[in-house]
């Protein structure tokens, strides 16, 4: 008889304790977002990663991401005459489907298409520039 008893009352403080979990409170406010840090408008955060954290990110996801990466900054700095900066590499890397010479050099990379490499360094797109 005892454990009839124990089973029903298990139940029915199960039944009650998730249909108190389910109410919402209706007298709590809602806390106010909160942003720890300011955000400069049209800067994201990530913005500001260092270039050598991101190239290993990308050998984490995938070396040959780096290593096209690395050909992708080099060949930019031949054509272009500067650097790429970190947060252009990023934009390059994932802005749509991504920058076609960019993606097509992780390619290469990834199938040791060396040749392919070089022919695609000189597809690298300046901005500002007319294709040369």
């Amino acid at each position: 008889m005892l454990r009839p008893l124990i089973t029903i009352s298990l139940f029915g403080l199960l039944e009650f304790s998730t249909a108190w979990a389910q109410t919402p409170p209706a007298e709590v406010p809602l806390p106010a977002p909160h942003i720890s840090t300011p955000v400069t408008q049209g800067v994201q955060p990530s913005d500001h990663v260092p270039l050598a954290d991101y190239l290993a990110l990308l050998r984490q996801i995938a070396p040959a991401a780096e290593a096209g990466a690395r050909d992708y900054l080099a060949a930019f700095a031949r054509r272009c005459g500067r650097p790429l900066t970190p947060a252009e590499l990023r934009r390059a890397m994932a802005d749509g489907d991504g920058d076609p010479a960019l993606m097509a050099l992780i390619r290469a990379n990834h199938l040791g298409d060396t040749a392919g490499r070089e022919q695609l360094a000189g597809q690298i797109r300046c901005p500002g520039k007319a294709a040369r």
